[in-house]
């Protein structure tokens, strides 16, 4: 990530437990940065690398997180979400995406 004016991520409420909550992002960068990653920050940790993706593929779960619960879509070039479903409280935290 050169600059943080590139990437535009919507910031998201905290959903209900039980609910599903949705991430997006996307980058006004050029056509050469088709990765995106996921990171996480819990209270008074430190980030984690949550998943890698690209274009088209599979995503790239780090072990913590390859459960049914976490997905991650790729649809282009310039965009992509992260979602967890069935939110339980020891999801809270910051949730970043970066290319």
């Amino acid at each position: 990530l050169i600059a943080g004016d590139d990437v535009i991520q919507v910031p998201i409420l905290w959903e209900k437990k039980g609910d599903n909550a949705t991430i997006n992002c996307r980058h006004t960068k050029d056509g050469s940065y088709y990765q995106m990653y996921w990171y996480r920050q819990l209270p008074g940790e430190a980030m984690k690398q949550i998943v890698f993706t690209t274009v088209n593929t599979k995503p790239d779960f780090e072990p913590d997180f390859r459960d049914e619960r976490f997905v991650a879509t790729k649809p282009d070039v310039h965009s992509g979400t992260f979602t967890v479903k069935n939110l339980v409280p020891e999801d809270k935290g910051l949730y970043f995406c970066a290319v």
